[in-house]
């Protein structure tokens, strides 16, 4: 019985995660501009949108683990390949002015 409370809990708290996940790479995909795509020499904004989008529809409406899991793997490459390269081609590096030697707690000045 408290078996299977658990894997109820498990398969929501994974349904929700991946889907959570989907939702936020299709946005991110939807919100960058399509010149972006071809200047970071990654493939078409439609074919990202198609790829996520059909991950998200397969999380909602038919949510079978292994499906899931393909679709996590999508949703993984995009957010840590595509998007990192996309934001560089936008000018959206991360960097907020500052020079090169600045380090995440301020300017490094090699011990001065």
């Amino acid at each position: 019985m408290l078996a299977n409370g658990f894997d109820s809990i498990l398969s929501l708290v994974t349904f929700l995660v991946f889907t959570g996940f989907a939702v936020a790479a299709f946005v991110f995909a939807a919100m960058a501009r399509e010149d972006a795509y071809r200047a970071a020499d990654k493939q078409t904004k439609k074919f990202w949108l198609i790829l996520l989008g059909i991950n998200l529809l397969l999380n909602v409406l038919l949510p079978m683990l292994f499906l899931q899991i393909a679709g996590l793997i999508a949703a993984i490459v995009f957010m840590v390949d595509v998007r990192p390269a996309l934001r560089q081609v936008s000018g959206g590096g991360g960097r907020r002015g500052g020079s090169s030697s600045d380090g995440p707690y301020g300017p490094y000045n090699g011990g001065r």
